[in-house]
């Protein structure tokens, strides 16, 4: 087995547990690793950190998923890992029955689970996976039958063409894995249904992670006139027309996406409250005068780099600008950042920075993060990506 040793004064990540061993940080690699292939990862004294999968060329050439030097990392090893991550969803409650149930989730959340690289998410007894390293793809079958112990009865791979592209694998051409094919996603989320196309093509098919926060913009709808931007299938939305809203209005630029929340509304005797809009959220937003008393901003990654944060953060005072001047004053903003590049603290400024332009005061009362199905290791801080801020909106 090839071995990768670390330059000295790079071992105390590695060591307390963080799972990406950079370029930067490798000494020497002995050995011939392959694209996919196993290694060990040692210190300069030759001391034993981790095994994990090398990904030739990558700007982080190893992932580690094990800790022990003993570990074996074959179908039994995955085949474990993955059931140890769904026994942690069980003590979550997840999936839950009764009137508020949920059968949409996270199931393996990569390096939260210690299956760096790969991610699947649970529609009812779908099954959606993204193989994100050479890795993971090298072991799929593994992967494949570790999900058929679960109770899969289907599994579509939805790795994204760029990442398998970058990783030096073909993406597969058809999604179906396993079972029979399927023109829907059906799940429910706190009670609310849906049934989500095949065809459309965020990320697994949904946005698990928000789902605390949704709960709590339902808290929060009372009485309330809400606007739902980059509402994708409407699922903010929902959340606030069950809450007890007057009035929803759901935007997003894509026609599919907005035609599931219209229909979405529909399925869950909603539509009179919800209004459904194609159009770009800037535009909704720069039309506004103050017209919403609840304003939610959950755009797409604007960061998807370090190198694009600046960028980003330019971006998001704008969208908080215009979010302040659409929320009338003593009303709420909700401002969301998915980008692991933009931090609290980051996100927070800009929030500062838009109200100040928009000539009022952002007082945040409420900071939320990714749901519990997508825990994060705490030597892992990158982990970390989303965050929201919840803020009363006064004149200055």
């Amino acid at each position: 087995m090839a071995v990768v040793r670390l330059k000295p004064g790079h071992v105390q990540p590695v060591w307390a547990g963080h799972p990406w061993v950079y370029a930067q940080a490798i000494e020497t690699v002995e050995g011939n690793p392959t694209n996919g292939g196993e290694v060990s990862v040692v210190d300069p004294r030759g001391n034993f950190l981790g095994r994990g999968f090398y990904s030739t060329g990558s700007a982080i050439p190893v992932r580690i998923v094990a800790r022990e030097e003993t570990s074996v990392l074959d179908a039994s090893f995955f085949k474990g890992r993955i059931a140890r991550a769904a026994a942690r969803r069980s003590d979550l409650g997840l999936p839950s029955e009764g009137d508020r149930a949920t059968t949409g989730f996270r199931l393996v959340h990569a390096e939260g689970d210690e299956l760096p690289g790969l991610i699947v998410d649970r529609f009812g007894d779908a099954y959606v996976m993204q193989l994100l390293t050479s890795g993971m793809k090298a072991r799929e079958k593994w992967i494949i039958d570790a999900l058929v112990s679960l109770g899969a009865k289907t599994i579509l791979d939805r790795t994204p063409p760029a990442t398998a592209k970058a990783e030096g694998f073909e993406p597969r051409a058809e999604a179906l894995v396993h079972g029979e094919g399927l023109k829907q996603l059906v799940m429910m989320e706190r009670g609310l249904k849906y049934r989500l196309p095949i065809e459309l093509g965020q990320k697994t098919g949904f946005y698990f992670d928000q789902r605390g926060l949704r709960a709590r913009v339902e808290e929060l709808a009372m009485g309330k006139r809400v606007l739902d931007a980059y509402s994708y299938v409407g699922a903010f939305a929902l959340a606030a027309a069950r809450g007890g809203a007057t009035q929803v209005v759901a935007v997003d630029e894509s026609g599919p996406a907005i035609e599931v929340a219209r229909h979405t509304a529909k399925a869950n005797g909603l539509e009179a409250i919800i209004e459904t809009r194609k159009q770009d959220a800037r535009k909704t937003l720069q039309e506004a005068n103050a017209d919403f008393d609840l304003v939610v901003l959950d755009p797409p990654r604007l960061a998807p780099t370090k190198s694009a944060r600046e960028g980003a953060l330019v971006a998001y005072a704008k969208l908080a600008e215009m979010g302040c001047r659409a929320t009338r004053r003593g009303g709420v903003l909700v401002l969301c950042s998915c980008s692991a590049a933009v931090d609290l603290t980051a996100l927070t400024r800009s929030l500062a920075i838009g109200a100040m332009r928009a000539g009022a005061q952002a007082f945040v009362v409420e900071r939320h993060f990714q749901g519990a199905d997508h825990p994060v290791s705490a030597a892992f801080g990158e982990g970390l990506y989303l965050k929201a801020l919840v803020a009363r909106i006064e004149s200055r």
